[in-house]
């Protein structure tokens, strides 16, 4: 008896090893099935037979970036040259009016100054009688000049420094 209930339960054990042993491979046959599906996907795109190749995409990208790199680097180094020319430019205006007679009754006289950031330029005055006007230039380097200055100058000097 002792025997028989061992051979049973033998073949129980066999059975449902069986049994376990067809379920992990029916498992094994789809996960198969599902990643040869995925490979066959995936070389697809990178091989480009589908309608996206990813690596073609990917170098497009790269090289694209790297224009646009390059690109942007360029634009800075000519807004920092234009910056640096602007700064040179005389374009910083002082006007200053006056009577430079007093028996004359208007404020006909006057002094410009044109100069850059760093109040190099130059200043120009009219000098006004009843009969005649005078206009004469003086050079500026630093708001100064190798040529004595009026108080109208440097007025005019000191207007063209005041930022808006």
């Amino acid at each position: 008896m002792e025997i028989l209930v061992l051979l049973l339960d033998v073949r129980v054990l066999l059975i449902l090893f069986s049994i376990i042993t067809i379920v992990f491979l029916i498992l094994v046959i789809v996960l198969w099935n599902k990643l040869s599906k995925l490979r066959t996907n995936y070389t697809s795109m990178l091989n480009g037979d589908s309608s996206l190749d990813v690596e073609k995409a990917l170098i497009d990208l790269q090289e694209k970036h790297a224009a646009l790199t390059s690109e942007a680097k360029n634009m800075q180094q000519n807004m920092n040259a234009i910056v640096l020319q602007m700064k040179k430019m005389k374009s910083n205006l002082g006007v200053y009016r006056y009577n430079a007679f007093a028996e004359s009754g208007n404020d006909l006289s006057f002094s410009i100054a044109l100069v850059d950031d760093e109040q190099d330029g130059m200043v120009l005055s009219g000098i006004h009688n009843r009969d005649e006007t005078y206009v004469f230039a003086k050079p500026l380097e630093k708001g100064q000049s190798t040529y004595t200055l009026s108080p109208e100058e440097k007025e005019a000097i000191h207007r063209s420094g005041q930022k808006k």
